[in-house]
């Protein structure tokens, strides 16, 4: 951001010396010098972060009144700054780049101005001022960047996967279980390294695929107590220097009620501070959710493949055209969004893992603003992916008669008869039938000594789908 000469301006002083910041804008010098030194990427925290920060600093105010350490008046104007940043009344303001220092100290600082220069405004006092408010000594009171940006972190985290992700995720299990009854019925050839076969109800396919996503779906939730853990009271280090003993459990105890949340002070600041731990649990969560989508999207794509020159054993709801030369064609573009987030979020994670092992190092992490967002990232692609699968794709999904019609052609219906006549012999016939471009039935009851009768209780393909059926037995 470079201020041109027409351009109204005013002048702050932060610790290094004096900085033109715009006139009109609520941060101050500190803000201005990382936006003049990351011009990086021109991506900015989102939405969730910047209201857990706006969170933070209003609980924080709060504490620090009751433990006297600020008046009335000072607390009561950053509350309502901080409500305005809660609520993203001044989203605008918050302008550094993700691609910053690796504390997320002008994040920090870029809160603390634009809270003060509001709370001093609202009690009637210029912009730039810094009085009665100041943005260190009183904003900032009992805090550092480095216990404040990783207690956002997994505020934001957290607040994200319960309220956005983890519903959304808990929709598509019933979407998923829904159709797996509906089709419950339908029985077709399954597949094993891609090739034919015993037979399976298209209903169990749609339960494996509801398992997969409720278990992927548990361990959300599984990686939640280590987000709870926060690290606001270490300060600086860890040691807690420049706050009060009681400051962080005030804090976390106002947020825990804001948000309704099991929020708790760590038990290991040093930990808490130096590390991502937390970061990766949780992005691995997400990976294994991600690959979960993967796997589902990636099947009903291949279920869905044709519709004449593919398996078409279902059809997925047409949503737009699919071709600008191919006049008629529709493709699972839904489906095909969703592993593109998969794509992004398995980058994601990769990325959080460096940051965890290239970033902590000594008393502190300093990869933190990069994790951040891409944490933040993957939950919002996720939710937001998930619940267009649920609501678009999976209820209009039918069956065609493709699958049922192959039953009676596929050759491992054969397993059923090894009991019987034997592996090898049953290998034999799978052979000539696929050579005669017979069935099993037909080579079978030339064959062997199995009767009519006896075969078609032995390749019944519903008898084939019972777990435990008694296959073989005459």
């Amino acid at each position: 951001m470079v201020i041109s000469d027409e351009e109204k301006v005013r002048v702050e002083t932060d610790s290094l010396g004096e900085m033109r910041v715009p006139e009109s804008a609520y941060y101050g010098a500190s803000t201005m010098r990382a936006v003049l030194n990351f011009p990086v990427s021109g991506l900015v925290f989102s939405r969730s972060f910047i209201r857990a920060l706006g969170l933070l600093k209003k609980s924080a105010a709060l504490a620090n009144q009751e433990l006297g350490l600020l008046s009335a008046d000072r607390a009561d104007a950053i509350v309502r700054a901080a409500t305005e940043v809660i609520e993203g009344r001044l989203d605008s303001e918050f302008v550094v780049d993700i691609f910053q220092t690796g504390s997320g100290t002008s994040t920090n600082m870029n809160a603390n101005e634009v809270i003060a220069n509001r709370a001093n405004e609202l009690l009637g006092q210029p912009r730039g001022t810094k009085a009665p408010v100041h943005p260190n000594d009183h904003v900032n009171c009992g805090q550092s960047s480095n216990d404040v940006i990783p207690t956002v972190m997994h505020i934001a985290a957290a607040v994200d996967i319960t309220s956005s992700l983890l519903p959304a995720a808990r929709e598509l299990v019933q979407a998923l279980s829904a159709k797996g009854e509906e089709l419950f019925s339908v029985i077709k050839t399954g597949r094993t390294h891609l090739q034919d076969a015993t037979p399976i109800r298209m209903g169990q396919e749609f339960a494996g695929f509801a398992g997969s996503m409720e278990r992927a779906t548990t361990q959300c939730e599984s990686a939640l107590p280590r987000l709870y853990e926060l690290a606001l009271g270490g300060t600086a280090v860890g040691t807690g220097v420049n706050t009060h003993p009681e400051f962080a459990s005030r804090v976390i105890a106002r947020i825990a009620k804001e948000t309704g949340l099991a929020f708790r002070e760590s038990d290991n600041h040093f930990q808490a501070q130096s590390t991502l731990d937390g970061y990766v649990v949780a992005s691995a969560a997400l990976r294994g959710l991600a690959l979960s989508l993967n796997k589902i999207a990636c099947d009903l794509r291949l279920m869905g493949c044709g519709p004449r020159a593919g398996f078409a054993e279902i059809t997925i709801p047409a949503v737009q055209p699919g071709s600008s030369i191919m006049p008629g064609k529709v493709n699972p573009v839904i489906l095909e969004s969703a592993t593109m987030v998969v794509a992004q979020v398995v980058g994601n994670d990769a990325t959080i893992a460096m940051a965890n092992a290239g970033g902590s190092i000594l008393e502190l992490n300093v990869m933190m603003p990069v994790a951040a967002y891409n944490l933040l990232q993957s939950t919002g692609l996720l939710a937001n992916v998930i619940r267009l699968v649920s609501e678009k794709v999976i209820p209009g999904i039918t069956a065609t008669e493709a699958g049922p019609a192959s039953v009676d052609r596929a050759l491992m219906t054969c397993t059923a008869l090894a009991p019987r006549i034997g592996y090898d012999a049953a290998a034999a016939l799978a052979k000539k039938a696929f050579a005669e471009n017979s069935t099993i039935r037909q080579v079978a009851l030339r064959e062997t000594s199995l009767t009519e009768e006896e075969l078609k209780t032995l390749l019944d393909p519903e008898a084939m789908t019972k777990p435990g059926a008694r296959l073989g037995e005459g």
